[in-house]
């Protein structure tokens, strides 16, 4: 399933502040939706522009483009998290969460701000493993809820989920002429063969070929 860049235009209308942000970020780089959650203050690089994504699927790393059109949007949601961070710094919270045995090394790196989540949850939880009280990232759940319910206001008359800006994302960009490696790379895919799903759209006739007149 794939939506249309005006599909898309029509949900983004029907979301607000944090999640037509995540949306964007979905569309606009192909992250997958639990990547985009479990982003960290320091993933996030305004000078190369550039978004480092940890440990995606398969735990490997992978670079994607910053959308130029996100820069002030991802730095008023970086102002928000922070205060969160400060609050908690203030009230002496745990730290987030650390991959692995980070935590052991690096006992105090969970309370440094570049560890911080991208998107925090408003509220603290308790650690299901551990017991700590801490705040963890943003949920999914909440996410998927307000697309849904802008996917019905868009009236958008398609099955389609968040992860479909993902498949959007990279059709797009087979569009626009960038070679199969390249998307593979992006989309963090460890087989070609995956990323290949996507070149139907290659193999369009004339009917598939959006006219000028259209984008008038």
């Amino acid at each position: 399933m794939v939506l249309s860049a005006d599909g898309v235009r029509r949900i983004f209308q029907f979301l607000q502040g944090e999640h037509l942000l995540m949306a964007q970020l979905l569309y606009g780089t192909g992250l997958r939706i639990m990547e985009a959650m479990r982003l960290r203050v320091k993933d996030i690089d305004f000078t190369r522009n550039t978004i480092i994504v940890r440990e995606g699927k398969g735990n490997k790393d992978r670079a994607v483009m910053l959308p130029v059109s996100l820069v002030e949007p991802l730095r008023g949601q970086l102002a928000g998290s922070n205060a969160l961070w400060s609050r908690d710094r203030a009230d002496g919270r745990a730290g987030v969460y650390l991959p692995h045995a980070l935590e052991r090394k690096i006992p105090r790196a969970g309370e440094s701000w570049s560890w911080h989540w991208v998107f925090p949850q408003e509220s603290l939880s308790t650690d299901p493993l551990s017991g700590i009280v801490r705040r963890h990232h943003a949920h999914e759940t909440a996410f998927q809820r307000a697309f849904k319910r802008a996917l019905h206001l868009a009236q958008v008359h398609q099955s389609a989920t968040p992860h479909t800006l993902r498949h959007s994302f990279a059709t797009q960009v087979l569009q626009s002429g960038y070679d199969i490696r390249t998307v593979q790379e992006l989309l963090g895919h460890a087989d070609v063969k995956t990323t290949m799903i996507y070149t139907h759209v290659l193999k369009f006739g004339g009917g598939g070929v959006r006219s000028p007149l259209d984008a008038l």
